[in-house]
């Protein structure tokens, strides 16, 4: 009898993928990082805080048709953008040990096999695309350059977590545009952009400290490597305009007393910082654990926006 495959390292160990999904699945539910979510949530909460910011700048209730909308797009591109990415690390990630036991390095889904997974992804996300008005589709069809570019980035720059900032941060300008296609992009969605491009710069060096040794040794660069024992300090520089560009953006939207409540995000982001400072050395499993809350920080701002619609 073949033992089940462990939990990959960065996943629960009770993920519902490894407890319950069908052998003949798991390598596909995994190539898409659906026993890992937590990408998912970072794609997608800026989507949302876009569209809640818009409604509250146009003076409309939250459009849950376009919350409902983007969730399946981040689903689908996500799971589109980690197969090839996956795809192009695949030699790599051979050699990494958080990254080894992924299906197309360990065998268990070919390269054609995953481009044709990617396709399909590619095909229904589209479909939801086509729904959303003009400027969000140009929007949209625009990221496909930067998430084309990001595998590669990491070969070629210290900061690959800089790009990852300005791709994952895309559907906050894709959710406001949606809402309000006749207005085009106004400063707030541009400061909201801006403060989610160093909330993932900060957050991904916190996730990129589990490869460091690998990293090193392999030759991947990393904002992690590059800092070094400054990287505590460069993440409290990366939360800190992270946090100052959401209360601009929340400010010039005139969003009024809502404004103070991203004092909760702040409080997530500091939180962080505070823990990496403390140890000397931050080790996987903790750099993990602060790198999920995220899911939290993410959901405090776009429920703080939220709350600006009634103000």
């Amino acid at each position: 009898m073949t033992t089940p495959p462990a939990p990959l390292p960065d996943a629960a160990r009770a993920n519902w993928v490894d407890r319950f999904a069908p052998e003949a699945l798991k390598p596909w539910l995994k190539l898409a990082r659906l026993d890992r979510p937590v990408g998912v949530w970072l794609l997608l909460l800026p989507a949302w805080q876009g569209v809640a910011l818009a409604c509250a700048m146009s003076g409309q209730r939250l459009d849950f048709r376009l919350i409902a909308l983007f969730a399946a797009g981040a689903l689908l591109m996500r799971s589109a953008g980690c197969a090839f990415n996956d795809v192009i690390d695949r030699d790599i990630d051979a050699k990494v040990a958080r990254t080894a036991a992924r299906p197309i390095a360990a065998g268990q889904i070919r390269v054609r096999q995953a481009l044709a997974f990617i396709v399909v992804c590619c095909l229904l996300s589209l479909a939801i695309l086509l729904q959303l008005g003009l400027p969000a589709i140009i929007l949209g069809a625009a990221s496909l350059a930067l998430v084309a570019v990001y595998p590669f980035m990491k070969r070629i720059t210290w900061w690959p977590q800089a790009w990852l900032g300005l791709t994952f941060n895309w559907g906050a300008l894709m959710g406001f545009v949606a809402v309000v296609p006749e207005d085009g992009l106004r400063l707030p969605a541009l400061l909201l952009y801006a403060s989610g491009v160093f909330w993932t710069l900060g957050y991904d060096t916190i996730y990129a400290i589990q490869d460091l040794e690998d990293d090193a040794l392999i030759g991947v660069k990393s904002s992690a490597r590059r800092l070094g024992r400054a990287t505590p300090l460069g993440v409290a520089v990366f939360y800190a305009l992270a946090f100052a560009l959401a209360v601009a953006a929340g400010v010039t939207a005139g969003l009024g007393p809502s404004v103070w409540l991203f004092a909760v995000f702040g409080l997530i982001l500091v939180w962080q910082v505070w823990r990496l400072a403390s140890k000397t050395a931050v080790s996987a499993p903790v750099a993990l654990s602060l790198f999920k809350l995220n899911i939290r920080a993410g959901f405090a701002l776009f429920l703080a926006i939220s709350i600006g619609l009634w103000r």
